[in-house]
């Protein structure tokens, strides 16, 4: 390999590490929150702002057992999901004010498709593909925790 290739090479890997840092470091500091569902607990990191929740979950390889991303929304509507940039595949539940589960899509990894909320809802969960169905929780299950404010990690 000559020098210039590899100068070239080791640029790009520099390159590539400086801009997955901040992916990584703002992962460590979004605010989590402790939520239930029936007999279940769920570690959900907090998407409140419009930066945290435009990304999302967006490349991670993996989550936790019991671990998700709560989506806030400044307002009621039917809001929608999708999975650009997305590694892994989820299922999303649409969360009503009172904490109902109003509908449950799941998703794959790398999709642009939509999945919308069947009616207007401030809240939206997402999970490891299948976490609601394996756990017997759909439409009408209630998530407890979802007014408490966030903790801090």
């Amino acid at each position: 390999m000559t020098k210039r290739v590899f100068s070239a090479v080791l640029a790009a890997t520099g390159f590539a590490l400086a801009l997955s840092a901040p992916v990584e470091n703002a992962l460590a500091q979004t605010p989590t929150l402790s939520l239930g569902a029936g007999i279940h607990v769920i570690r959900a990191e907090v998407a409140a702002d419009d930066e945290t929740r435009m990304r999302g979950l967006m490349f991670r390889k993996s989550l936790e057992a019991n671990q998700g991303m709560l989506f806030v929304f400044t307002e009621t509507s039917r809001h929608c999901m999708w999975m650009k940039n997305t590694l892994i595949p989820l299922s999303v539940a649409f969360i009503a004010e009172d904490g109902e589960i109003v509908n449950i899509a799941d998703m794959k990894p790398h999709d642009e498709t939509t999945h919308c909320a069947a009616r207007p809802v401030p809240y939206a969960l997402e999970m490891d593909r299948g976490w609601f169905s394996a756990r017997g929780l759909k439409s009408g299950t209630r998530i407890t925790g979802l007014n408490k404010g966030p903790a801090s990690r």
